[in-house]
C-alpha cells in the first residue's frame, strides 16, 4: 500500500480542500485522524504533515482494530446523514477476521454508501481469496480498483453517480 499512499493523500487533500465537511483518516497499526494536516494549502506540506502524524507508517495493518476505533470513537461525529466513506486497503489484515467482518457491517449501516477502494484489483483475475478481503465483502456498497489516475478519474465521475454495476462486490462474492 505504501507506493500508493502518496497519491491516496494528493486525492484526499483536493476533497478535503474542495468539500468543507470531508474527514480523512489513516490506518495502519493505529487510527490516525489527519484532517486537521489535510487543510493545509500547499499539497506536499499536507502530506509532509500527514506522514509527521502517523506513528506507524508502514507497519502492516490491523484493519477491524482500526475500524473498531473509528466506530467507536468518531462515526456519530464525522459520519452525518448521507455520509459517504471511501475505504483504501488492500484488505490484507494481520489479525483474526472475525472482529474485521464485525466493524464493516457497523461502518457500513452508518453511511449512505462505502466504497472499498483496492489498488489489488489492477491484477487481472483478482479473486477475492485473502480473510480480510473476504471479510470486508459483503459490507461493502462498491468495491473499485484505485491503482492509477484513471482509477480515480473513474471514481471522481462515479461519485455523483448511483451505483454503478461494475463495481458491485457481489461479483468477487460469487467466488467465495
Amino acid at each position: 500500500m505504501s507506493q500508493y499512499t502518496r497519491i491516496f493523500l494528493h486525492f484526499l487533500h483536493v476533497l478535503t480542500e474542495k468539500r468543507r465537511r470531508v474527514h480523512a483518516f489513516l490506518f495502519g497499526t493505529q487510527l490516525t485522524n489527519v484532517t486537521r494536516q489535510m487543510k493545509a494549502r500547499d499539497p506536499d506540506r499536507a502530506i509532509d504533515e500527514c506522514a509527521g502524524a502517523v506513528k506507524d507508517w508502514s507497519g502492516g495493518t490491523r484493519i477491524g482494530e482500526a475500524l473498531h476505533e473509528f466506530n467507536r470513537l468518531w462515526s456519530r461525529r464525522v459520519l452525518g446523514q448521507g455520509a459517504m466513506v471511501l475505504l483504501i486497503t488492500d484488505g490484507l489484515e494481520r489479525d483474526e477476521v472475525s472482529e474485521l467482518a464485525r466493524e464493516m457491517d457497523r461502518l457500513h449501516r452508518s453511511c449512505r454508501r462505502l466504497i472499498w477502494l483496492n489498488p489489488l484489483l489492477r491484477f487481472e483475475g483478482f479473486e477475492a481469496r485473502a480473510r480480510g478481503v473476504r471479510a470486508m465483502l459483503p459490507h461493502v456498497d462498491e468495491f473499485r480498483a484505485v491503482h492509477n489516475l484513471q482509477a480515480i478519474a473513474d471514481l471522481v465521475a462515479a461519485l455523483s453517480e448511483s451505483r454503478c454495476r461494475d463495481s458491485d462486490p457481489r461479483r468477487f462474492m460469487t467466488r467465495l
